[in-house]
């Protein structure tokens, strides 16, 4: 059976990908990680540029009717809805919403009881995580960051689908797209590591902790 392994664990790939970024030209001011599997990459990224590190929290809002169907997503301060919600309650949007921005409120302050929150207003972003499988979330937390402002943003991850880096590279509001394997047949992002533990709450906010230190 061919060795599907790409990477040892989320900090080589977060070195692969710091070694491409490191040669890019441009200037960027802000790395956020997708919490909590993106925080190791991100932290090395950061690291290796100077750069502050911060989480972008988001979170989708399900269907009334099927909660993995997403209608929408939120993020501490947008809210983007898909075309096709007009079957949905107002009622029960707003319900959503409410309920949601409570959650990423109370996660927002976990990941900044002792950290400062960036603001991504005017600033070039690079946005990071372990990798992507189908890009829908990923979108919409795209969506939601130039919403807030963010003049550029490059979208760096280790691995996903070719059919999903093309339809990453499509959003107009996404500069780049870093991806440094697009492996065919493609399943589960965690068949491309040796270790995809999860990573806990405390670690990544551990990690968020010492990336700020070290700035």
């Amino acid at each position: 059976m061919e060795n599907r392994i790409l990477f040892k664990n989320r900090e080589e790939a977060g070195e692969k990908l710091a070694n491409q970024l490191s040669s890019s030209e441009n200037n960027f001011d802000l790395v956020l990680a997708v919490p909590r599997g993106g925080l190791p990459l991100g932290a090395i990224i950061a690291n290796r540029l100077h750069l502050p590190l911060d989480v972008v929290l988001t979170k989708k809002i399900g269907s009334r009717y099927n909660k993995e169907y997403a209608i929408g997503a939120l993020s501490l301060k947008g809210r983007i809805l898909q075309a096709d919600t007009g079957f949905q309650e107002t009622e029960y949007i707003e319900s959503e919403t409410k309920r949601i921005r409570k959650l990423l409120e109370e996660r927002d302050r976990q990941y900044h009881q002792r950290t400062i929150r960036q603001e991504v207003k005017n600033k070039k972003v690079i946005l990071v995580d372990d990798g992507i499988a189908t890009g829908n979330t990923m979108l919409a937390t795209v969506d939601l960051i130039h919403g807030e402002g963010a003049a550029e943003i490059t979208l760096a991850i280790p691995v996903a689908p070719s059919s999903t880096v093309k339809k990453l590279q499509a959003s107009p509001y996404i500069d780049k797209v870093i991806c440094l394997y697009e492996p065919k047949p493609f399943y589960a992002i965690g068949e491309f590591y040796q270790d995809f533990g999860q990573v806990s709450d405390e670690e990544a906010i551990s990690i968020l902790e010492k990336a700020e230190m070290v700035l």
